[in-house]
């Protein structure tokens, strides 16, 4: 009887472990929209330090796609446009926030520069 009882119980075992599978995936770290954020803002910041001074608004956004924000107002001299691009996180919030981008500058369809400093050259929507 107890010959019957273990050779049941290592079948139904055997049935039922039949179905298990362990998955190792090193490069995940269980926040998946976070991972992939991650490698979007590396490419943004890749891609921002490699745009040539002479780029217009249309090859920028040729190459670095929709921005996050983007900003445009005229003065009497000149057309601005700022394109902000996602480059770090400082909020774990899901949203992405301006604080959390690098600014390209145009002034006349030309890129101006990039970052704070470049913001700080124009004059301010408003």
């Amino acid at each position: 009887m107890l010959k019957k009882s273990l050779l049941a119980a290592a079948l139904l075992s055997s049935l039922t472990l039949s179905g298990c599978v362990v998955v190792k995936e090193s490069s995940y770290d269980g926040n998946n929209e976070k991972y992939e954020g991650q490698q979007s803002e590396q490419r943004n910041r890749s891609s921002i330090a490699a745009l040539p001074p002479s780029l217009s608004v249309s090859e920028a956004l040729s190459r670095l796609g929709t921005p996050d924000f983007n900003d445009s107002w005229k003065t009497e001299q000149h057309n601005y446009q700022v394109l902000y691009y996602r480059t770090h996180r400082k909020h774990a919030d899901g949203m992405t926030t301006r604080d959390e981008c690098t600014a390209i500058v145009f002034v006349d369809d030309t890129l101006a520069g990039t970052g704070e400093m470049a913001l700080d050259r124009i004059p301010k929507n408003g």
